[in-house]
């Protein structure tokens, strides 16, 4: 278990080198959430995560033992650009395994940051092991992502900030992965005796700390779901675990809707760019998910997201957040009904997106035609009252799901 001593030197250790990211009040969160929202912006950080705080610090601590000054890690992205960019900070060579599908801009920034970047496995799991094994044939050093107290006292370093950044915040919220990042938080927090909850946000389909808790013990989880590849881990380990008994007052989980939900109002409230790992305790916070009414802080962890992902993510989002709705719609095939059907779809304050028009290979009568529309709405009301209002105007209408 990390001190609060560990953290402290952590943070010292990190002055000059990580970008300051203070915590600001976001009011236009704060009236979508109806209680006060603080937020850490952490993708303003180096790399564009946290992962730099832990990274660096482990190395500058273990600089004395390497005696090739090669370093190893196995990450999808975050973990791996940190490593990447520390290492260069202390003069190593960094080694750095990705899985086959890493998304390509996180390929290219780790490369940037100076590592030797070598693709192998389906998974980070697999990633992991290589780089373990590489470290121990060639008597490298070896960076955990998150299962090591040096890792975690540097990510604990944002515990310490918000206390000084932030006004004092009766609920903490952070996401949680492998539960590196909620360890040295909460570790923090509570060991300055601030009386603020730390509360942790998995995403429902990557619920390895839950999983933890529930057995007692790290456990492997079978299959994960979910679009927050950041935080989708099988397993934690026994040390993170131990620190979330210890320090995290409860674990929340989200669903991908909700997810999408919060990256999307990020980019329309702050003009901020947030991976879908990094806006899970925002997505809790405005699902209602975290108790109470007094104020929150929320790390927003990372803004490193493949811009493919994105756009499907924006649209995914739209239709989360009623914005969005397809609409199927029988006509009878004479001149002038799919101008009626416009007409009256403008008349709604719709915005139409697209049209498709089918004549043949329905299930439609002989002189029917097979409209499917997909407009624009304000808001969930404005989306959930076009059906009926259709239907009230004589037209055969239902929505696509």
């Amino acid at each position: 278990m990390i001190e609060l001593s560990d953290v402290e030197d952590a943070s010292r250790r990190l002055s000059g080198t990580i970008r300051p990211t203070p915590a600001i009040h976001a009011r236009g969160l704060s009236d979508l959430a109806n209680r006060e929202v603080w937020v850490k912006p952490e993708h303003f950080q180096r790399t564009g995560s946290f992962k730099i705080r832990g990274a660096y610090n482990f190395l500058a601590l273990h600089a004395t033992t390497i005696t090739n000054n090669e370093v190893v890690a196995g990450s999808a992205g975050n973990h791996a650009q940190g490593v990447a960019l520390a290492a260069s900070l202390c003069g190593m060579r960094s080694t750095i395994y990705m899985p086959i599908g890493a998304s390509l801009p996180k390929l290219e920034a780790t490369r940037a940051y100076g590592a030797k970047v070598i693709l192998g496995g389906d998974s980070v799991d697999t990633c992991i092991e290589a780089a373990r094994e590489h470290a121990a044939k060639q008597h490298a050093i070896y960076v955990p992502p998150f299962d090591d107290p040096d890792v975690i006292a540097g990510q604990g370093t944002i515990g310490l900030e918000l206390l000084e950044e932030a006004p004092p915040g009766e609920v903490v919220v952070v996401p949680v992965g492998g539960g590196g990042l909620i360890s040295g938080i909460a570790a923090a927090i509570k060991a300055s005796k601030s009386s603020a909850k730390v509360i942790g946000v998995e995403a429902q389909g990557a619920t390895a700390m839950l999983a933890a808790l529930s057995a007692g013990a790290p456990v492997a989880l079978e299959t994960l779901d979910t679009m927050a590849d950041g935080i989708a881990l099988h397993s934690v380990s026994q040390l993170t675990l131990d620190h979330v008994r210890e320090y995290v007052d409860e674990i929340v989980t989200v669903e991908e809707e909700e997810i999408s939900r919060a990256v999307l109002v990020l980019l329309e409230r702050q003009k901020w760019v947030v991976e879908p790992a990094g806006a899970v305790g925002l997505a809790a916070v405005l699902a209602g998910k975290i108790p109470g009414s007094e104020r929150v802080v929320v790390v927003l962890s990372g803004g490193n997201i493949d811009p493919l992902l994105l756009t499907r993510l924006i649209e995914h989002g739209l239709s989360a957040a009623g914005r969005y709705i397809m609409v199927r719609v029988v006509l009878d095939d004479k001149p002038g009904s799919l101008a009626q059907l416009t007409a009256t779809v403008a008349s709604l304050g719709l915005n139409v997106l697209s049209v498709e028009h089918h004549r043949s290979g329905r299930l439609i009568g002989m002189h029917e035609v097979e409209v499917y529309l997909t407009v624009e709405t304000s808001d969930p009301s404005h989306r959930d009252g076009i059906v009926p209002a259709l239907v009230a105007r004589g037209f055969r209408a239902e929505a696509m799901r």
